[in-house]
């Protein structure tokens, strides 16, 4: 069975990426969804000095070896100030000191969401351009604006919104399985 990683970049308990993304996860079958949730993985803010001084963690050690298991990663990103969420980018700078190769050269559907229209296309665009310097094989990648107003009781409601993950999920899927 293939493994599937999931990350909601963000900290948040109530984070709408982490519903984005569980809601997406639900829709896959005849996988292993493996989530990753940050609040987890407490790390220092990456510095050269601190890792020369205390190694990498082992907390960064542990999420490597996770990721090593991986067929594929379904990553929703929130989106702050028009960039990565502060624990997401520490996150993927230490994974970085590990492998510099952090998603393995593995298929990546790429998503972001948030309660504005652009539903956090700016980060969306960033990390498209970004990841495959990193080893990801992004597949595509999903917006959904508005959150509030297109996600109600668990799912997408919006229609075209709807068939337009199930399409971006089905290439993903088709992708880790080749």
């Amino acid at each position: 069975m293939k493994k599937i990683i999931t990350i909601a970049g963000s900290n948040s308990q109530n984070s709408i990426n982490k519903t984005l993304l569980t809601y997406t996860a639900s829709l896959l079958e005849n996988v292993e969804i493996i989530p990753i949730d940050l609040n987890n993985y407490v790390l220092p803010i990456y510095g050269v000095d601190f890792e020369t001084e205390n190694g990498i963690p082992p907390a960064v050690k542990k999420l490597d070896r996770i990721f090593d298991t991986a067929d594929g990663f379904l990553i929703s990103l929130a989106e702050h100030n028009g960039s990565y969420a502060a624990v997401f980018k520490n996150t993927l700078d230490w994974l970085s000191r590990s492998n510099m190769k952090v998603w393995r050269e593995k298929p990546m559907l790429l998503m972001a969401t948030s309660p504005g229209t652009r539903g956090g296309a700016t980060v969306l665009e960033s990390a498209r351009g970004y990841f495959p310097f990193m080893g990801a094989k992004v597949t595509d990648t999903f917006s959904l604006p508005s959150f509030y107003e297109h996600f109600m009781d668990g799912k997408i409601t919006d229609e075209n919104l709807k068939e337009d993950i199930r399409s971006k999920l089905n290439r993903f899927k088709v992708t880790i399985q080749s």
